[in-house]
């Protein structure tokens, strides 16, 4: 049932160990090291920690399972999925989001993606960064940007085998092993207790509504479901590959990622900065864990390791961003591998670049807002993030767990789960059919309201 002969270019998983890498490499990026632990400062500590486990379990794996499973069942891109298993003009639309969001996403999250190269020179070198300078300087963002973009470009360039999945065996082990080095130092600072208890005592007051939506949120993000990036890592797997199997390591890993994430920064913000506020926002990483680095002996090695860390994560995910879009080319419209990743990888340079300008006081795309029932984004990276990053990832999440669970028969699907998973039958057959029909809308609509400021929590920008 190999399908590497499809068309030119396409190609298939070498082993199910580099589909896990890959597939977890895509779930492990910035959303686990740099989102979780200051979403974990902002929702309580413990308690996000506590509700992102269940929501990981019991929403996050079950979609997973759904995308990986109408991948392979049609060996197509996120588009292609749907047609090939008969869905109409309007279910394509999730398969026509999945591109954009790829595509749009690793536009701006290749920024980030730019400080942290820019972030391990300065570390290495120990020179002391304003994070707000640095940020509003765009002959260092932008190069940088482009820099990563470029990197993305060459793994893809290599294909599925040789260029996806020998990047990600070669990856995700580095990745965890400057994890585990980093979160081993900062458990071990005098003071750090203060930090591992926030982090992992839950206090069970502090679960609110809010807590819950933002932990399912995150959940999704960081799982990489919603994206079609398991639609079409799924598309490259051979018929005898055990699905569930990989989806429990995907999962896995990727929630070991973000737990770690947080061992890394907690403990040693509680032990070195004693009084700095947890809930730090998204300049966490690049504003704290600088001066939390140097304050340890070798703290530039540390604080370089990290960046490099926050390198590896993002890069990682990038990868299988611009695969999406590159995949959908070769399959649709027949281009070659080299000229769809060229072309896609250019063009998401040009996008990046207003987002890059987005935090400049006084610059055109960091005024622009736009209000969308009631949710006001300002900045133009705040607007991408929420559209693209935030709303659409929800909206196409709801649409396949419909799509599978209701406008076609979610028996088919099951079946392409258990081919290869002898284990999927009974009770976990029937629970994943019913989280899949009933469970999954009801949850991811209610995120969806959410989002929209119904329960007048409004997302805020960034």
């Amino acid at each position: 049932m190999a399908m590497s002969s499809d068309t030119q270019g396409r190609g298939q998983w070498g082993s199910s160990l580099g589909f896990i890498m890959a597939a977890a490499g895509s779930a492990v990026g910035l959303g686990n090291i740099w989102r979780f632990p200051y979403l974990t400062g902002e929702n309580g500590g413990g308690a996000f920690v506590f509700v992102y486990a269940i929501c990981v379990l019991l929403i996050g794996l079950p979609l997973l399972l759904n995308e990986i499973a109408l991948g392979r069942k049609s060996g197509k891109n996120p588009i292609g999925a749907i047609k090939a298993t008969g869905g109409n003009g309007f279910w394509q639309i999730a398969g026509v989001l999945c591109i954009l969001v790829c595509f749009c996403v690793l536009s701006y999250y290749s920024v980030i993606a730019g400080w942290t190269i820019g972030y391990i020179f300065t570390e290495l070198v120990n020179i002391p960064v304003d994070f707000e300078e640095f940020q509003d300087t765009p002959q260092y963002v932008i190069p940088l940007c482009f820099l990563f973009i470029f990197m993305t470009i060459g793994v893809v360039l290599g294909g599925v085998s040789g260029g996806i999945e020998k990047a990600a065996k070669f990856l995700m082990p580095i990745l965890f092993v400057i994890i585990i080095f980093i979160a081993g130092r900062a458990v071990t600072l005098e003071g750090a207790s203060a930090g591992i208890e926030y982090y992992l005592y839950p206090d069970f007051s502090k679960i609110t509504t809010k807590v819950i939506l933002q932990a399912l949120g995150q959940a999704f993000f960081s799982m990489s479901v919603g994206w079609g990036l398991m639609i079409t890592f799924g598309s490259y797997l051979p018929k005898k590959s055990n699905i569930v199997q990989s989806s429990g390591w995907i999962a896995g890993m990727d929630s070991m990622v973000a737990l770690l994430g947080g061992l890394m920064v907690f403990p040693a913000l509680f032990a070195l900065l004693p009084g700095k506020d947890p809930a730090g926002g998204p300049a966490l990483v690049f504003e704290v864990l600088p001066k939390v680095f140097d304050a340890m002996p070798g703290g530039n090695f540390i604080g370089a390791l990290f960046f490099l860390l926050l390198l590896v994560a993002a890069l990682t995910s990038s990868i299988s961003m611009l695969e999406v879009p590159v995949s959908y080319f070769i399959d649709e419209k027949k281009w070659s591998r080299k000229k769809a990743t060229w072309l896609i990888g250019i063009a998401a340079m040009f996008l990046s670049i207003p987002s890059a300008l987005s935090s400049i006081e006084g610059n055109y795309f960091n005024g622009l807002t736009i209000t969308f029932l009631g949710n006001t984004q300002v900045g133009f990276f705040a607007i991408m993030d929420f559209t693209f990053g935030t709303f659409a990832v929800v909206v196409i999440c709801l649409m396949l767990s419909l799509y599978t669970g209701w406008a076609k028969k979610i028996s088919d699907y099951a079946n392409e789960l258990a081919q290869g998973s002898p284990g999927f039958k009974g009770f976990l057959r029937s629970a994943w059919i019913f989280f899949i029909k009933w469970v999954c809308p009801i949850v991811i609509a209610l995120v969806l309201l959410d989002l929209l400021g119904v329960f007048g929590t409004p997302q805020e920008g960034g």
